[in-house]
């Protein structure tokens, strides 16, 4: 067995090691380089806590790393992870955790883990962005982090692993539910791969380079996004530009998985939004606890936010607290004295104070809402929107000053004219909200 090491000379590596034999396989090799190729060597192991042997299995980990003295990052679940998407994603967390301190992590997934997922994909009916198999991967982290993780096993076979270990006498420990064909992935290696390969002899070799061109031209698709600007993120909303199937397609995707790390759409679900951009300006189709709305230039999508989660606050309560802010939107409502009297804003809105109903109170649009625009004239705060070409995945997140279902303020957009300064105001407010970056 002979890796490909020269990319990775003088850096930090670590190996996320089971106990298994293929991790165990790859930690023992690049254990014996190190020295040649200035790799700075360590590990990390995640006890889920799920198996009953998992304990020994990490125990195992921590004793050989010890007496080698290689540095082990050991990361326990201190909740109980009811799942393997729970799972999942608590190691996922532990190897972001394990990334703070070296250059890559470094995964034992081989070929023929490489065949099984491709296999598996393809059966689901994936696309071809699923047929690309395991690969490197940069990722990022809500909170900017970087998990930078390799494969260096992806082009070594399972026969040549099992032959590395039986020839370096490389110790291991057995997951007992690989051996159980229960779950589809297993079943995959256990019973059809093996059939696969009596059939068609070097069958994960084959899928292996078909794997490696799909991941070419997903590469292209990417660079073509990414070049055309076809993709773009604003604050919580990933906006798509129109654009061919293909690119669209894999744009919307890129979004849901990167963005909001949901990764249980369905190609119907994709499809619907690639026909959204043929509706009506301001249509709607929610998914996944997310919304995406039709405009006009492309599709935006954005977290679905319902107006409950966002308590009403009595106007007066709010123009004397100290926060500037309401349901996550920054919402400054001040009366104007020596002190501002000079401010200038072309986002500020001036009204009468004094106008303001007693229990006129702060929340977001409501079913009913009418809006007295400033000039005269009343209609539906929903046509006002319209007319003012406002979008429709942010309307019902713009704060507004109400009494009952009469609109006084759309804030960082127009008051009534009910509130309207004139020449007998006494006490003039200013409203700031600033929605252009929505």
């Amino acid at each position: 067995m002979k890796l490909e090491l020269a990319a990775y000379k003088g850096k930090k590596i670590c190996v996320a090691v089971s106990g298994g034999r293929d991790s165990m396989a790859l930690l023992h090799y690049l254990n014996a380089v190190k020295e040649e190729y200035g790799i700075i060597l360590s590990a990390l192991n995640c006890d889920h806590k799920m198996r009953k042997s998992s304990a020994r299995d990490s125990q195992f980990v921590k004793d050989w790393c010890r007496e080698r003295d290689v540095p082990l990052f050991a990361f326990d679940a201190d909740v109980h992870l009811k799942s393997e998407a729970e799972a999942r994603e608590w190691r996922r967390n532990c190897y972001f955790k394990a990334s703070k301190n070296v250059d890559f992590i470094a995964t034992a997934h081989h070929l023929n883990d490489n065949a099984e997922t491709v296999l598996f994909n393809l059966a689901r009916g994936s696309a071809l962005g699923g047929l690309t198999g395991i690969t490197d991967a940069s990722i990022t982290n809500g909170d900017g982090s970087k998990l930078n993780l390799i494969h260096p096993l992806i082009s070594v076979t399972r026969e040549e692993i099992n032959a590395y270990i039986a020839e370096n006498n490389v110790p291991y420990v057995d997951d007992e539910t690989n051996f159980s064909d229960a779950y589809t992935r297993n079943y995959i290696r256990i019973n059809v791969l093996p059939a696969l390969e009596n059939a068609v002899p070097d069958a994960a070799k084959a899928i292996y380079r078909f794997s490696r061109l799909a991941a070419e031209d997903e590469k292209f698709f990417k660079s073509e996004i990414a070049r055309r600007g076809i993709l773009k993120f604003y604050g919580d909303t990933a906006f798509i530009t129109y654009c061919e199937k293909p690119l669209f397609t894999r744009a919307v995707i890129a979004a849901v998985k990167k963005f909001f790390r949901k990764t249980d759409y369905t190609a119907a679900q994709i499809d619907i939004l690639y026909n959204l951009q043929f509706a009506a300006n301001g249509k709607r189709f929610e998914f996944l606890g997310l919304s995406a709305y039709r405009e006009k230039d492309g599709i935006s999508i954005t977290k679905t936010v319902s107006n409950e989660e966002v308590s009403e606050v009595l106007f007066s309560d709010y123009i004397c607290c100290k926060s500037n802010i309401y349901g996550g939107q920054f919402l400054q409502i001040t009366k104007i004295n020596s002190e501002n009297a000079s401010f200038s804003d072309n986002k500020a809105l001036h009204f009468d104070l004094e106008a303001i109903p007693e229990n006129a109170i702060i929340r977001h649009m409501k079913c009913g809402d009418k809006f007295t625009k400033f000039g005269g004239g009343t209609k539906s705060l929903g046509d006002f929107f319209t007319d003012r070409k406002i979008p429709v995945r942010i309307r019902k997140r713009i704060p507004l000053i109400v009494d009952g279902n009469e609109v006084l303020a759309v804030c960082g957009v127009e008051i009534s004219d009910k509130i309207k300064v004139t020449d007998k105001t006494l006490k003039t407010g200013l409203i700031i909200c600033d929605i252009s970056n929505e």
